[in-house]
């Protein structure tokens, strides 16, 4: 938890000044490349979805229309851009991906929605995260820190984490 705090607040502080108008806070662990593979901050996110398949059994006898079942859930691709982190290990994770026989090295991300202040709003936890796209900007000397146009990753469960929500309460009001 330690090296969190430390991350963001390293990505937070008055030097860095490029971070005061992105409100999304990444952050990647993948077992065997870096315990924080990303703490990154990004000015768009797209692709927090999940899609239940509907299944449709027609039964004989019953006229009055089909049973439709809740089937298999599926996800979206998480694409991320414009982001500002300060290392390379996200291209070292996509590198140990592409390489021979390392194609299942999956990690874990959690995309936290700051407000205005910095302050946590949301928390969308996703696992089995594996990168697909890694697309570097436009290069500007200008720049002190290492940027990142476009990440897209695939992944293969989607949680969320709101403040004072809690699942289990909201399903047992339900029953």
């Amino acid at each position: 938890m330690a090296g969190i705090v430390s991350a963001v607040a390293s990505l937070l502080t008055p030097d860095a000044r490029p971070f005061t108008s992105f409100n999304f806070l990444v952050e990647i662990d993948v077992d065997g490349v870096s315990d924080m593979v990303c703490a990154a901050i990004f000015s768009d996110v797209d692709g927090l979805e999940m899609t239940i398949e509907p299944k449709t059994i027609k039964e004989g006898g019953r006229n009055t229309g089909p049973v439709h079942m809740a089937g298999q859930v599926g996800y979206g691709q998480l694409t991320l851009k414009r982001g500002m982190t300060s290392n390379f290990d996200l291209w070292t994770w996509f590198e140990v991906v592409a390489s021979p026989g390392q194609g299942g090295l999956r990690g874990s991300a959690d995309i936290t929605v700051l407000d205005g202040q910095g302050n946590e709003q949301v928390q969308y936890s996703l696992t089995g995260v594996l990168p697909v796209k890694l697309k570097a900007p436009a290069l500007n000397a200008k720049d002190g820190l290492i940027a990142i146009e476009e990440m897209t990753l695939l992944y293969e469960s989607l949680t969320l984490n709101a403040p004072g929500f809690n699942l289990v309460g909201a399903l047992a009001s339900l029953l």
